[in-house]
C-alpha cells in the first residue's frame, strides 16, 4: 500500500510565466496649431500594453534650415510662441519610461486675424509743450559715427563706471570692479588726444552735443598700468585677470580667514597705488582746459557735465578707493562744490546730478541702506535710516534739490540744471537681454508704463516706507508702489527746486537686435517726448552690425526718410483708447507745419484704426513710413494715405489705415 504522502510517478512540473512589463506602441501629441502671441498647452497620450507611464519630456524645433526661433516649451508642455515665427514648428514628446519612444506634431503657427484697432486722436490745436531734442541721445557713440549720423542723435554722454576716475591730464582711467580694478590708458595716454577729447571731436563731427562726467567721488587714475589688488601683494584671490597679475579683490572661502562660500572682499588696500586724490579744483581746471580747447558750451564746447556716476555703488564698484557707502552730505556738498567749479570755469555750461540709479537711493543714502540691511527684524533698506534721520527725515533727492535751491537763494547762481537719474526699471533683467519669446516681448512692451502709468506696479519698487510716510507699515514686506518715474521727478522739482530740468542718462530695455526691442525703444522715446523729459541717453548704443532694430527706433524719430527728417518739436495732445495695443505720439513740426505721428502696434495681428485729427484741415495726403520685421534693415516708405477733411462746420479730419503687427508707423500730415 502506498502511504498518504507517497509520491507516485504521475506528477508534472510546470515553469511559471514571467509577467510582461508595460510597453509603448505610440505617443500622440496635440494640438496641431497655435496662434502667434499666445501660450498653448500641449498634451501627450502614451499608448501601449500594461499601462505604460504617461510621463514625457518636451522639446521643440524650427523647420530644418530655419534661422527663426521656434519659441519655448516648459517641462509641463506649455508652449509660448515666437515672433517673428516660422510657418510651423515640431513639438516632440519623449517617453521618460523608454526614451527611444517619441511622438511629434507639426504645429502650424498663424498670425491673429486682422481686426479693428483702438481709436486714436490728436488735437492739432492743443500744443502741450516743446519737445526737447536732447531726448534722442546715447552713451559713448564713438562706436560707429556713420551709424550715429544715420540715427541723427542729438547728445552723446561720456559716462559709466570707468569715467568716474578719468584723469584728463594723462588720459588714464580705472576699470574698477568691472575689470579687476585695473588702470588703463584711455586712447593715447596724451592729454590733447585722449579718449574724452576724441569723443568731443567725434560728437562735433556728427552735430551732437557732448555730456561729460566729472569725479565727485574724489579720485582719478594716476597711471595706465597699475591695479588695486596685485597678486604679488594679495595672492590666492578668487579670480585673476587674463591680461595682468591683478586679482578681483576677493579671497575665496578658506583663504585669509574667509568663511563665506561666496568669498570675502580684500580690505585695507592702499588707494594711492592706482589713484590720486582730487577735489573740485581739479574739476574746475579740467573745464577751463576744455574751454580753451573747444570753446564754451555756448560756443560749441562741452554742453553738460554729470556730477559723477551712480554714487549708489561707489562702495562696491570703486571700493578700492571708496570703501564707505555714500552719505547725504558727501553727495550733496561735494556736488555743490564741483558744480560751482564748473560754472566758474564756464558759466554757459549746464550741470546734471546726482546721477543715482537705485530705487532706494532716491529716498535714502547708501549709508542708510546698508545700515538697514544689517538691522533687524526686517533687514531692509528702511530699517535703520540713520543718515536720513540726521537730515530732518527728508528723502535724499528732495534734500539734494533743496540744498541746491538754498545755494541759489543765497548766491543768486543756479548750479544744478538737471535732476539726473538712471532708470533700469525693465523687469526680470530684460535690460541688455535678447528679444525672447512672445511672453517676454509682451512684458518688455508692457513695462515701459513704469515711466508714467499710475496703474503699473512692480514688486521691485516697494513704497519708500519711512516712518512718517502716510502709508508707512511695520510689516517687513510693504506693498509695491507705482513708480510713475517721470511724474515723480516733476513733482520733486516743482516742490523742491522749480525750473530744474529732467535728465535720464542711462536706461535700456533690451532686445536691440529684435523688432520687439525697436518697439520698446520707440515707445520710450515717445513717452519721453510726451512726458517732458529734457535729456535722455541710452546706455549700450546699438551695434550697427548686429542691432539694427535698436537704431531704427531712433531713426523713426530722427531720420525716418533717410534725409534727416524728424519728429515734430511741439507735442500735441494725443490719445489711444488702448495704449497696450496701439501707442500713439503726435507733434507739430513748426518749421514746415507738418503734424508728425508715430504709431506702435504692440500686438501680433494687423490693426486697422481711424486717427481723428482735431483742429486740423489737411493740405494734401499723409506720407507714411513703416518699420517692421518684414524689413529689419530699414524704414520703408509706404503709399500715401488719404486724409478726409472736416465736413460742414466741423474741425476734425480723419485718416484710416492699417498698422501691421509689431510695427512702427510714421505718418506725416500736411496742415493747412
Amino acid at each position: 500500500m502506498t502511504g498518504c504522502g507517497g509520491g507516485g510517478g504521475g506528477s508534472t512540473t510546470t515553469t511559471p510565466t514571467e509577467p510582461t512589463g508595460p510597453t509603448i506602441t505610440s505617443i500622440t501629441v496635440s494640438p496641431s496649431s497655435a496662434i502667434i502671441g499666445t501660450q498653448v498647452q500641449f498634451t501627450a497620450v502614451v499608448t501601449g500594453t500594461n499601462s505604460p507611464s504617461q510621463s514625457v519630456t518636451w522639446s521643440i524645433a524650427a523647420p530644418s534650415g530655419s534661422a527663426q526661433s521656434p519659441g519655448t516649451i516648459t517641462t509641463s508642455g506649455l508652449y509660448t510662441t515666437p515672433y517673428p515665427a516660422p510657418a510651423s514648428v515640431t513639438v516632440t514628446a519623449t517617453s521618460t519610461q523608454d526614451t527611444t519612444k517619441k511622438g511629434s506634431a507639426t504645429v502650424t503657427l498663424s498670425q491673429p486675424p486682422a481686426t479693428t484697432g483702438p481709436a486714436l486722436t490728436i488735437d492739432a490745436g492743443n500744443k502741450t509743450h516743446a519737445i526737447n531734442p536732447y531726448i534722442y541721445g546715447m552713451n559713448f557713440y564713438t562706436l560707429n559715427t556713420t551709424a550715429a549720423k544715420a540715427a541723427n542723435i542729438t547728445i552723446d554722454r561720456w559716462g559709466g563706471d570707468a569715467t568716474s576716475r578719468y584723469n584728463y591730464q594723462k588720459d588714464f582711467t580705472n576699470s574698477a570692479s568691472d575689470w579687476y580694478f585695473e588702470n588703463q590708458v584711455g586712447k593715447t595716454g596724451v592729454q590733447d588726444t585722449g579718449a574724452f577729447n576724441a569723443q568731443v571731436q567725434s560728437d562735433l563731427s556728427m552735430g551732437a552735443k557732448t555730456m561729460g562726467t566729472v569725479p565727485v567721488n574724489g579720485w582719478v587714475a594716476r597711471d595706465g598700468t597699475s591695479c588695486s589688488f596685485p597678486t604679488s601683494t594679495y595672492p590666492n584671490q578668487q579670480k585673476t585677470a587674463p591680461d595682468r597679475a591683478c586679482g578681483n579683490g576677493v579671497y575665496p572661502q578658506g583663504v585669509n580667514g574667509c568663511t563665506s562660500s561666496g568669498g570675502c572682499n580684500v580690505t585695507g588696500n592702499d588707494p594711492t597705488l592706482t589713484s590720486t586724490a582730487v577735489d573740485a579744483t581739479w574739476t574746475g581746471n579740467w573745464v577751463a582746459y576744455l574751454v580753451s580747447k573747444f570753446g564754451t558750451a555756448a560756443n560749441g564746447g562741452v554742453a553738460v557735465y554729470d556730477l559723477d556716476n551712480e554714487p549708489s555703488w561707489w562702495d562696491a564698484v570703486h571700493r578700492d578707493v571708496h570703501p564707505q557707502p555714500f552719505t547725504y552730505d558727501e553727495v550733496t556738498q561735494n556736488g555743490i562744490a564741483h558744480a560751482k567749479a564748473i560754472k566758474s570755469a564756464d558759466p554757459t555750461a549746464e550741470v546734471s546730478g546726482p546721477v543715482l540709479d537705485f530705487w532706494w537711493t532716491y529716498f535714502y543714502s547708501k549709508k542708510d541702506i546698508e545700515s538697514g540691511w544689517s538691522s533687524g527684524p526686517c533687514y531692509v533698506p528702511w530699517q535703520n535710516p540713520v543718515d536720513r534721520n540726521a537730515h530732518g527725515g527728508i528723502p535724499l533727492i528732495e534734500y539734494y534739490l533743496q540744498q541746491f535751491k538754498a545755494y541759489e537763494t543765497a548766491h543768486n547762481v543756479r548750479l544744478l540744471d538737471y535732476l539726473d537719474l538712471h532708470t533700469y526699471f525693465a523687469p526680470d533683467n530684460l535690460a541688455f537681454s535678447t528679444g525672447g519669446d512672445t511672453s517676454v516681448q509682451k512684458e518688455r512692451l508692457n513695462s515701459t508704463r513704469v515711466f508714467w502709468d499710475p496703474t503699473y506696479n512692480d514688486s521691485s519698487f516697494q513704497q519708500p516706507n519711512y516712518f512718517t510716510d502716510s502709508n508707512y507699515t511695520s510689516n517687513c514686506n510693504p506693498p509695491s508702489q507705482s513708480p510713475q518715474v517721470i511724474p515723480m521727478m516733476h513733482k520733486w522739482i516743482d516742490t523742491d527746486y522749480p525750473g530744474t530740468k529732467l535728465a535720464i542718462t542711462e536706461y535700456n530695455w533690451g532686445g536691440q537686435e529684435h523688432i520687439n526691442g525697436a518697439l520698446a525703444q520707440a515707445d520710450i522715446l515717445g513717452i519721453f517726448g510726451r512726458e517732458g523729459v529734457d535729456i535722455s541717453t541710452l546706455w549700450g548704443p546699438p551695434d550697427p552690425t548686429t542691432q539694427t532694430p535698436g537704431l531704427m527706433a531712433f531713426e523713426a524719430f530722427r531720420n525716418y526718410d533717410g534725409a534727416n527728417s524728424t519728429f515734430g518739436n511741439m507735442a500735441l495732445l494725443t490719445t489711444s483708447v488702448d495704449q497696450g495695443k496701439l501707442s500713439a505720439y503726435g507733434a507739430l513740426r513748426t518749421k514746415d507745419n507738418m503734424v508728425t505721428v508715430v504709431v506702435i502696434n504692440k500686438t501680433y495681428g494687423d490693426l486697422t484704426s481711424t486717427l481723428s485729427l482735431q483742429n486740423l484741415t489737411p493740405d494734401g495726403q499723409a506720407q507714411s513710413f513703416l518699420y517692421s520685421s518684414a524689413h529689419l534693415a530699414g524704414i520703408v516708405a509706404q503709399p500715401n494715405v488719404s486724409v478726409i477733411a472736416p465736413s460742414g462746420a466741423g474741425t476734425t479730419s480723419t485718416l484710416t489705415t492699417t498698422f501691421p503687427a509689431q510695427s512702427i508707423t510714421i505718418l506725416v500730415i500736411p496742415k493747412a
